[in-house]
């Protein structure tokens, strides 16, 4: 019985153009899948349960409000509109404050994976060593998500705008978009790996998207396109089987405040939420390629390297 052969290290910091980065993706993504999703899984454990509670509070609420009638286990709580209305008022708070540290949590675990990889030059690192570098940057990135919340502000200050543009405007709402997502993407690589502070990191930023504006908007675009893509492919199956469940208690008139459909849509929005959340990271792994893409392009750290190594080998 043979052993497994050590994976080959992908080169992130190669200059690389638009069609390369988008095939890189996919090869970065194939190899690193059960790595990183091991690590998605044991540091997103509590949120998950979370995420379930939040299903079933928001399942119970929807439930009840069309029904008014007695809702299992949250029986106590009364049976009327008013009641499940709190439910759901309730399961949409905590899933503001959940989702919300959850991404934060997985934006830090993606960034950091990919830092963690280009450095050990592959995949000798524990989950250990990635978790490490996000609890140590934690004050940073608590002030970059801060910044963050000011950005999208005026983000959306800037799309309000452009709706009053007909056509046009539309264009120009998906341009700004994408340069946002880059820009965000990139300058939270720039913080955790050269660890610079929030207006540095984001300025780094600026200054590596600007310069290669149409590539870093047109892979955010493509890669985002591909992986809505396979986001609706693995949520066919699940979505065919409530769908087809949802046609059965129409048909066949169905108490929805039963046990089984509550279980059933509640298993569902909770799996749609936790795929919506591991894209997420999946999206952050595009600008990751992007930033190692762009600054050896900007820097030629890399190449410079491979110079040296030649010139000390030669002696």
């Amino acid at each position: 019985m043979t052993k497994d052969q050590p994976k080959k290290f992908i080169e992130l910091r190669i200059d690389r153009d638009f069609g390369e980065i988008i095939s890189l993706y996919f090869e970065f993504f194939k190899q690193n899948l059960k790595k990183f999703t091991n690590i998605f899984l044991s540091y997103n454990g509590i949120f998950l349960i979370g995420l379930l509670l939040v299903s079933y509070l928001l399942v119970s609420g929807v439930i009840g409000i069309i029904t008014s009638n007695d809702n299992s286990l949250l029986s106590s709580f009364g049976n009327s509109e008013a009641a499940y209305s709190l439910y759901f008022i309730v399961g949409g708070l905590l899933f503001f404050v959940i989702f919300i540290m959850v991404a934060v949590l997985n934006y830090s675990l993606s960034t950091a994976y990919m830092i963690k990889y280009e450095e050990q030059k592959g995949q000798d690192f524990k989950k250990g060593d990635v978790w490490d570098t996000v609890k140590n940057k934690l004050g940073k990135i608590i002030s970059f998500i801060l910044t963050l919340m000011l950005l999208f502000f005026g983000f959306m200050i800037l799309i309000i705008f452009l709706t009053f543009i007909p056509i046009i405007g539309m264009f120009f709402q998906y341009i700004a978009q994408y340069f946002l997502m880059a820009w965000v993407g990139v300058s939270f690589f720039v913080m955790l790996k050269e660890d610079k502070n929030v207006v540095d990191a984001l300025g780094e930023g600026w200054n590596l998207i600007t310069q290669n504006f149409w590539k870093a908007i047109g892979v955010n675009f493509i890669l985002g396109l591909l992986i809505t893509i396979l986001f609706m492919i693995i949520l066919m199956i699940p979505s065919v089987i409530v769908g087809v469940y949802t046609f059965h208690v129409i048909q066949n008139e169905v108490e929805l405040s039963s046990l089984v459909p509550t279980i059933l849509y509640t298993l569902g929005t909770c799996f749609f939420l936790i795929i919506t959340v591991y894209v997420q990271c999946l999206s952050q792994f595009v600008n990751g390629l992007l930033y190692f893409s762009l600054h050896e392009k900007t820097y030629n750290i890399n190449t410079r390297n491979k110079i040296d190594q030649i010139g000390n080998t030669d002696q």
